[in-house]
């Protein structure tokens, strides 16, 4: 096996991610399912060990890093392809691999589909933006997007502290400055802290992960800096829930405080297969206004979904709006979407309602009907009437 010619046939597939597992074919994940690479063989023990000292760029001290510890992220790249974030580990003691395939620039905003909501967060001059969703759902090219438009329209410091690296982002109005963890610094959080020393405007970290990271992020947002990161969470309740749970209990009031004060808006999403081949992401969004920082404030985080629900106004909208307009659209099938929906009945209830709102609007807007006109008198009374 070519590790080169096999990334290559994969880019050429479309396809997102790279698995590589010892006695399996390559396998590719198209549209969201994982697939063997038509032609390939069963992968050898030999193989993979030469992939991982490509991966490593023959770093003899990261392949011994990997033997202690059985893991390794990376980031990796060469003459043709586009770049890849690797994550290299061990199962039952052999080698695997997964290669996400990193587009070769930032994505545009337009280009992706989003609310306008999300423009709006990507818009904020300070405070705290998270974009979750599940490992896969999109979260990095959104984010990626949100720091091309900074990027893009404001002249400002950026900071990106990153585990590994993935998409590269340039120079444009602003200064861009990307720091990888494992080699340009020890850990997010020494990153972190060191970076409010470096005149940052705008400050994106790869992930929360811990108390520490939180609480560095959320004293970054407090005194005036734009912050970006992801959560793994599912939803806006449930990221600022796992938010506070970061710390221990008797912190949680004060975080709590702190967070609705700081807090500019979660965007959450889940990427659907599209009708018609490829995905589209179903997105949802809430931005904090002084409803949602009280229901933060007040520990009320199980009443976040009301009220993005009815924040229309403000830009918000959740899941089932939209996969509802999915549905409507012709994007996306009722039945996937009802699998994706938190709650698949009311899902469906919701867009069989939305579907007859529809029609009664269609009926009473079709092109090309006038009104009637008013009824004449009877014969009768107009000769009575002369």
């Amino acid at each position: 096996m070519e590790l080169d010619a096999l990334l290559a046939r994969a880019v050429a597939l479309g396809a997102s991610d790279v698995h590589l597992k010892e006695g399996r074919p390559p396998h590719v994940r198209v549209d969201g399912e994982v697939i063997p690479i038509d032609g390939t063989s069963a992968l050898g023990e030999e193989e993979l060990a030469a992939a991982l000292v490509t991966v490593s760029g023959s770093s003899a001290e990261r392949v011994a890093r990997f033997q202690e510890h059985g893991e390794m992220d990376v980031a990796y790249t060469s003459e043709g392809l586009p770049r890849f974030r690797v994550n290299v580990f061990r199962q039952r003691g052999a080698i695997s691999f997964v290669f996400r395939i990193i587009p070769p620039e930032p994505p545009r905003l337009d280009e992706l589909g989003l609310p306008q909501g999300v423009r709006a967060l990507a818009e904020e001059h300070r405070g705290l933006v998270l974009v979750t969703g599940a490992t896969g759902s999109g979260k990095t090219t959104t984010l990626a997007a949100m720091l091309d438009h900074i990027n893009r329209s404001r002249r400002s410091h950026i900071v990106t502290i990153e585990d590994p690296i993935e998409i590269l982002h340039p120079d444009h109005l602003s200064i861009v400055n990307q720091r990888e963890v494992g080699i340009d610094t020890e850990s997010f959080a020494q990153a972190l802290r060191r970076a409010l020393r470096q005149d940052p405007d705008t400050i994106l970290i790869g992930e929360l992960r811990d108390a520490e990271t939180a609480q560095t992020a959320l004293q970054a947002a407090e005194s005036g800096h734009l912050v970006l990161s992801t959560m793994h969470t599912v939803d806006a309740a449930e990221t600022v829930g796992r938010l506070i749970e970061f710390f221990p209990p008797a912190k949680q009031q004060q975080v709590r405080s702190v967070a609705a004060g700081v807090l500019k808006g979660v965007v959450s999403q889940r990427l659907l297969p599209r009708l018609g081949g490829g995905r589209v992401p179903a997105v949802e969004v809430m931005i904090v206004n002084a409803r949602i920082a009280e229901l933060i404030r007040q520990d009320r985080s199980d009443e976040i979904t009301e009220a993005v629900a009815e924040g229309e106004f403000f830009q918000m909208q959740t899941f089932e709006a939209a996969l509802i307009e999915l549905v409507l659209g012709g994007a996306v099938e009722p039945e996937i979407a009802a699998n994706a929906a938190g709650n698949r009945h009311d899902f469906l209830v919701a867009l069989e309602r939305k579907t007859k709102e529809r029609a009664f609007d269609a009926d009473d807007e079709l092109p090309g009907l006038e009104p009637a006109p008013p009824p004449s008198e009877p014969t009768s009374l107009r000769i009575a009437a002369t």
